[in-house]
């Protein structure tokens, strides 16, 4: 019987685990109570760590599939076949002719944090697709377009903040979201017994707005028009101050009259919100010695995503409090290096997708256009597909067309651990081991905590015989695509790629390594993993590190190793400008891509609304569709129901626990309907990542609670023109019973 560490891998909370290990496997899984960060916290998910491991419905070997037979075969085997596979299409098509889809589990785990991005570039297609566009893009947009740098996000300083507006967000049961913050209900508790105030603003009555001093009913997809309101009347009523950062600030004299149309009376009969609650919110948050907004998924998968992430930080600024304690502020994760204040900027549409013409953002094209990317015929068509870690088949819109498009690809690659709706139809599947049998540090949620920290987890569990680490599948995925081969050592991808970055950091004078020789860097580096090896580079770099020596009691690999529990690196600091990448060097408030989509904000002034529209909801036991099938995590509330008002139900004629027939123009399904208040009248609520079952899945668990796809009632032609993202809040259904 041992113990181990463990950061969590199952949410961004990215708690603290200890582990009980008996013989190899995991037998048991507790909040660390000495964890720098999460101090013990743990939710149901993290409990369930062990059954995620042992899952008996994982792949533990590389499967290669003969029409609809599976066989177990070795890894050189799969490798070969898959380069085969990837370089024939290639070969025949051209490399455009491959698409890569990068799913949510990715940001979860140090592999496809480090080398997912790596094998997209490597491939060298335009075609790259991720859950990105189903979820947080117009958030990195609207960080690009305001700070230069999509990942530059504001996060709420929840441990001192005495003001918090909340937006279409849940972190009571979702852990939060591009806001790390472990036990986020204790730290909305903690917020009101110091005399703080939490306002919540959601369709839905959620478990966190059950917790809030007020909870604001608001129509779904209109939260744009809610918080233009509030920025006519800082100006109309002289309590916009941006405070010290308005050196700093560009554009802020052309927000008054792109805010002249949205009157809180105006906003009032889109939104829903009397126009007088909409003037007294606006002053609370003026008013509060220290407040924050914060919106996450309810608002990014709207209409208007893009437009609803630019105004949160709008209002953040123009109240003073964008960039200061007990604000919304700018985390420095311990990888990262400190900024110069000043870059390239963020550009949108540097190429379009075949099929729609739709953008790029970020070096992605949305994937709401996947399907017909691969099913619409002529020159640079997708005809391979990689998928790593995702199941866009019940994860993205209209997955029923994803599911028919591809069966119709001529090669398809996945890395993941089950056979699911979207890897059923590979030709081969890689599976990566168990978590406990993975190093982890995260790369991603590290620049989203409300407190700046470093934690390193080795695999507290060998690897078993006959697998592969995944940062291995991944590199050997990288040479095979950059046509080095399957045979070509996976190490040389590392080797490549901290040359390069010694290389970088040598030849910049800001570098603590100025002048240094990078070979000779290159020998100092921890002697472990390739991907520890990358992984000590850029901690020794960064904001903390030690320079390779300048800074001896700074940050390395080897330090936190020696600190199972994590290294605590204090409260968030003001960072303008030095975060800053605009060309500028300043915030740039009013971009002209915003400014251009206002108008279509202001178009939709006159839309009418009247029609019973969906949302969705998170579970407290659920991420995704990637977690269904664990035993643990089937009970409470984590069941895929309709949740109508019973209002709604009477007028319907729905009865609870019977079964609902739900109409979009997209599609049908039916589901069992749960007569609820806490969804208003008006408005139906159905889960995502569900619709488990499909012939030639191996999910036990999730096979016998399937639930229903919500995504087969979304549109894949609606979407957030600035970002790409698809509308998944706010889709007009109709209801009846079921035949």
């Amino acid at each position: 019987m041992e113990t181990a560490y463990r950061i969590c891998p199952l949410c961004e909370a990215t708690c603290g685990l200890k582990l009980t290990i008996d013989s190899g496997r995991v037998t048991g899984a507790r909040g660390d109570r000495d964890d720098v960060f999460s101090s013990g916290f743990i939710c149901p998910k993290g409990a369930a760590f062990g059954q995620l491991d042992s899952d008996p419905d994982r792949l533990r070997r590389p499967m290669v599939r003969e029409g609809e037979t599976w066989t177990e075969t070795g890894w050189a085997e799969a490798f070969a076949a898959v380069e085969r596979g990837l370089m024939g299409v290639i070969e025949r098509h051209g490399r455009p002719s491959v698409a890569t889809y990068l799913g949510n589990p990715n940001v979860h785990t140090l592999a496809g944090q480090m080398y997912a991005g790596e094998f997209a570039k490597s491939v060298g297609s335009p075609n790259v697709y991720s859950a990105s566009t189903v979820d947080q893009m117009p958030k990195h947009v609207s960080s690009g377009l305001l700070f230069g740098d999509p990942l530059a996000i504001p996060v709420p300083d929840l441990d001192r903040t005495d003001h918090l507006l909340i937006l279409g967000a849940n972190p009571v049961e979702s852990n939060g979201s591009l806001c790390t913050a472990p036990d986020f209900p204790r730290r909305l508790k903690k917020l009101r017994e110091r005399g703080g105030r939490l306002v919540v603003v959601d369709p839905r009555r959620t478990r966190t707005a059950a917790l809030a001093d007020q909870h604001v009913a608001i129509r779904p997809g209109t939260d744009a028009y809610l918080l233009f309101a509030m920025v006519h009347t800082l100006f109309e009523e002289g309590l916009a101050d941006p405070g010290p950062l308005a050196p700093h600030v560009d554009g802020v004299e052309s927000l008054p009259p792109l805010a002249e149309a949205f009157t809180p009376e105006t906003a009032e009969q889109v939104c829903g919100v009397p126009a007088g609650r909409i003037r007294t919110l606006a002053r609370d948050l003026a008013q509060a010695p220290t407040a924050a907004v914060y919106a996450r998924i309810g608002t990014t998968t709207a209409e208007f995503g893009t437009l609803t992430s630019w105004l949160v930080d709008v209002l953040n600024l123009l109240t003073g409090n964008l960039d200061r304690p007990g604000g919304a502020m700018f985390p420095l994760a311990p990888h990262r290096r400190r900024g110069l204040g000043r870059g390239r900027g963020f550009q949108l549409g540097r190429w379009h997708s075949r099929a729609r013409g739709l953008p790029e953002v970020k070096g992605e094209l949305p994937v709401a256009t996947l399907a017909e990317e691969i099913a619409t015929p002529g020159e640079g068509q997708v005809r391979a597909l990689v998928t790593i870690a995702g199941n866009p088949v019940l994860s993205t819109p209209g997955g029923d067309r994803l599911d028919r498009a591809l069966a119709g690809v001529e090669f398809m690659v996945s890395v993941d651990p089950y056979l699911n709706e979207t890897t059923r139809h590979a030709d081969v599947i890689l599976p990566p081991p168990p978590p406990s049998q993975t190093a982890h540090y995260d790369l991603a949620f590290g620049e989203l905590a409300i407190r700046n920290n470093a934690r390193y987890s080795p695999a507290p569990v060998p690897l078993a015989d006959g697998s592969l680490d995944e940062c291995e599948i991944l590199a050997r995925l990288i040479q095979i695509a950059a046509g080095r081969g399957a045979a070509a050592p996976p190490g040389e991808v590392d080797d490549r790629l901290i040359e390069r970055d010694l290389a970088k950091a040598a030849a910049d004078p800001a570098s603590p390594v100025y002048g240094a020789e990078a070979a000779k860097l290159a020998e100092e580096l921890y002697p472990g993993t390739p991907a520890e090896r990358r992984l000590d580079m850029k901690l020794r770099l960064g904001a903390y590190g030690d320079g390779f020596g300048a800074d001896p009691g700074g940050l390395s690999l080897r330090r936190l190793l020696a600190e199972p529990h994590g290294i605590d690196l204090g409260p968030l600091q003001p960072r303008i400008p030095e975060v800053l990448k605009t060309v500028s060097g300043r915030v740039e408030v009013c971009p002209e891509p915003i400014v251009d989509d206002v108008r279509r904000l202001r178009e939709g002034l006159e839309a009418r609304r009247g029609a019973l529209v969906l949302i969705g909801r998170r579970h407290l036991r659920s991420n995704n569709s990637w977690m269904h099938n664990l035993p643990a995590l089937t009970g409470g509330s984590n069941t895929c129901t309709l949740q109508v008002h019973p209002e709604d139900a009477e007028r319907l004629g729905l009865r609870d626990d019977a079964t609902a027939l739900v109409r979009s123009r997209s599609g049908q399904l039916q589901v069992t309907v749960e007569r609820t208040e806490a969804a208003p009248a008006g408005v139906v609520s159905l889960p995502h990542g569900w619709g488990h079952g499909a012939q030639g899945t191996r999910m036990e668990v999730a096979g016998a609670r399937p639930g229903v796809n919500a995504n087969v009632l979304t549109d894949p032609a609606v979407i957030d023109p600035l970002s790409g993202t698809s509308v998944l809040n706010g889709v007009p259904v109709d209801v009846l019973p079921a035949p």
